[in-house]
């Protein structure tokens, strides 16, 4: 004895299937965004201690999360590797060190290491950021963040000015011995 399901009054029965669909069964999922924003990467870990103001940790974590999100709202389809490209773009390798020999005081090039030049990057770029006025730190700090990356800013030109300067004072560069 075999008893058939009545839909109720007023509803047709639901008929669930591959086919059912628009697509013919094809369903495609959305890619939802996740902020890539990561307590272990040591770039962004340096980047909010350098940022944070007042020891206030957590505020300066969520600046950078928004900023990445920030950042993915204006074109940027992987924020993490943007922020590492603007590092790497706003990173200087020569800089020029006043030096004093025999009474005259000379600006030696010298290059920098690698510490120094992760350290002037990160200055430069938040000092660009807090130069810019009228907006969110967030929406600041994307901002530069994508100039830089894109070879314009304020950070990308402190490294064209310090290459400038270290070029033009090559020829003292035989004093960085003394």
């Amino acid at each position: 004895m075999s008893e058939k399901k009545v839909a109720p009054a007023g509803k047709a029965p639901v008929k669930k299937s591959a086919t059912d669909s628009k697509d013919g069964g094809k369903t495609q999922k959305k890619v939802k965004y996740t902020n890539p924003f990561s307590f272990t990467d040591p770039l962004q870990v340096k980047f909010v201690n350098c940022l944070l103001k007042n020891g206030k940790k957590t505020i300066a974590q969520k600046i950078l999360k928004d900023t990445f999100d920030e950042m993915s709202r204006k074109g940027a389809s992987d924020p993490s590797k943007t922020f590492e490209v603007a590092m790497k773009n706003a990173t200087p390798m020569m800089e020029v060190r006043a030096k004093r020999i025999g009474g005259a005081v000379y600006q030696i090039p010298i290059e920098v290491t690698v510490k120094r030049q992760q350290s002037l990057s990160i200055r430069w770029i938040l000092q660009g950021a807090r130069k810019k006025k009228g907006m969110p730190m967030f929406k600041r700090l994307a901002t530069e963040l994508l100039d830089s990356a894109n070879e314009t800013g304020f950070a990308f030109g402190k490294k064209e000015d310090s290459h400038k300067m270290a070029q033009a004072n090559k020829a003292f560069a035989h004093f960085a011995r003394y």
